[in-house]
């Protein structure tokens, strides 16, 4: 009886301690994966609403800057009907174009016909030559502002051709007046979207309304027809937004995508999927490693008392098992160690699981806060207005844009920039009440969050910023200037998105009125 005891016993022992050292490394391993979960959802949303809202800033960008083409175009137009019959004069406005504009690869003028009546560069040699592209024919029959498709020009260039039409005073038409944009050449889309903001297998690529590429850092690319590419398709159908996909070469992407609504065109803006997720790895890596001393103690532990353990390591295991994601850790302290290893094993395990639900609370708390700034992040903030919305609570929103942050960033560098607006979040942060909520919007845009704020109190908090701002020495050596716009709720309307939409309005006002300006909502204005 004796011998089949302690056989039992020593069997027992084996078991216990398997069950136990079992439990523990499951809780561990259970913790560090819903870890990196957590990690990396919050990182795939990021990425997607990063790339979404920069592809949709490069659409604006593009926009406003094709808008801009037209007017300079059309004022040239009334120009050449003034001076039609004038050679010279109109070859000089061809050379003006090209070189003040800064657009234009070529600029040319032709009568109604097509015949080119002045060109610049003028090594082209096409004066006195009718184009006969169907592209030009088109321009020409349309008789209105075009932007053409890619095509093949009289050099042999893959080209874009963006045209005026020219009447006289009598309304009659006498030709066009437009500029081609050499897409397989450095040109203005080099200018406007430049190199991916990361350096790690992020690009940008433009398409036309046929699924053509027309800009793309690989210029063999240019040309491709991607219309089978679910992204592409829609764009071309004058969608924007963002999601994963997997691009020709067969990676995962997290794509940003929006339409250029003057051109038609397409922008997409997309990180590797495997890029993204690179810190959530090495997230889980340093829990790991800040929770393995623990672990290895605790596992130490158990063995060293396990011929001991009966009643409490039965009991610690079960609680180990009911709920490997969230231990009780209330229900441990209840386990009654009446000997010393068995209060040891208890504290420790008790510290460990404590410091692993810390560090997920800590990094929980990481992905409501910019990363840069340690601002609120747009996801965080979208989440208060909507509660603020459903509780009806009023409440002001000041949208936030640094003026000209784009020649900081090309003058001083990138980390200086990351300096400045590290300077406007503490600058904000002074200029806020307890009960403000200072948020980084994306990029060099930022908001505050005002509740129980009336229009009046948002636009001198608004104002005392922007002038501290502009009496203040920045890290870039100068002072930087804020544009603002402030939109209320209830007044400016019943949901966030729209309040949000409102304020963007004033701050479009404020940077069309000079910049360094804070404007109201332009119903509200009235009412300061």
């Amino acid at each position: 009886m004796l011998g089949s005891n302690k056989r039992f016993t020593i069997h027992l022992r084996y078991l216990i301690t398997g069950v136990v050292m079992l439990a523990f490394i499951s809780t561990v391993a259970s913790s560090l994966w819903g870890v990196y979960q957590i990690s990396k959802n919050i990182l795939i949303e990021n990425t997607l609403e990063t790339n979404r809202v920069y592809a949709q800033k490069l659409a604006t960008t593009a926009n406003t800057y094709l808008e801009e083409t037209f007017k300079t175009l059309e004022f040239s137009a009334f120009y050449i009907a003034e001076n039609y019959e004038n050679e010279a004069l109109l070859q000089q406005e061809v050379e003006r174009l090209r070189y003040q504009t800064d657009i234009f690869n070529s600029v040319a003028i032709t009568d109604n016909r097509g015949v080119v009546l002045a060109i610049s560069p003028p090594t082209l040699e096409l004066k006195g030559v009718q184009l006969s592209s169907e592209q030009t024919g088109d321009a020409l029959e349309k008789q209105k502002p075009n932007i053409s498709k890619p095509y093949e020009g009289v050099t042999g260039r893959k080209l874009i051709f963006i045209s005026q039409p020219i009447f006289n005073t009598a309304g009659e038409y006498m030709g066009l007046v437009g500029g081609t944009i050499y897409i397989e050449y450095d040109n203005i889309f080099h200018k406007l979207l430049g190199e991916h903001f990361y350096h790690d297998g992020s690009y940008v690529y433009v398409v036309d309304e046929d699924g053509t590429i027309i800009y793309h850092q690989d210029s063999s690319r240019v040309g491709d027809n991607v219309a089978n590419n679910e992204i592409v398709q829609k764009l071309m159908e004058g969608k924007s937004g963002a999601q994963k996909v997997t691009n020709t070469k067969g990676v995962k992407m997290l794509s940003g995508y929006s339409s250029v609504e003057l051109s038609k065109w397409g922008i997409v803006s997309q990180r590797p999927l495997d890029v993204a997720l690179l810190p959530s790895s090495d997230l889980v890596q340093k829990a790991a490693l800040i929770s393995m001393p623990f672990v290895l103690l605790a596992l130490l532990i158990i063995l060293i008392i396990a011929s001991f353990i009966t009643k409490p390591l039965q009991q610690m295991a079960l609680l180990s098992m009911n709920d490997q994601k969230k231990v009780k850790i209330e229900e441990l302290y209840k386990v009654k160690g009446w000997y010393f290893e068995a209060r040891v094993l208890k504290e420790s395990l008790v510290h460990a699981f404590t410091l692993l639900q810390k560090r997920i609370d800590h990094y929980q708390t990481q992905s409501t806060t910019d990363a840069l700034t340690g601002l609120m992040n747009r996801r965080s903030m979208d989440e208060t207005l909507i509660r603020w919305t459903e509780e009806q609570q009023q409440y002001a929103v000041l949208l936030i844009d640094l003026d000209h942050f784009k020649s900081v960033n090309d003058t001083y560098g990138h980390a200086i920039g990351d300096e400045v607006l590290k300077y406007l979040a503490e600058s904000m942060r002074m200029h806020s009440r307890p009960q403000d909520i200072c948020c980084r919007y994306g990029g060099e845009e930022f908001i505050m969050l005002l509740p129980n704020t009336t229009k009046a109190e948002a636009y001198r908090t608004a104002e005392n910023l922007r002038q501290y701002l502009e009496d203040t020495e920045s890290p870039c050596g100068r002072p930087v200037t804020m544009s603002g716009g402030i939109a209320a709720y209830p007044q400016a309307g019943t949901a966030p998105h729209v309040i949000i939409e409102r304020a963007d309005q004033a701050l479009y006002q404020a940077k069309h009125q000079g910049r360094n300006k804070v404007k109201l909502y332009y119903t509200e204005e009235n009412t300061l």
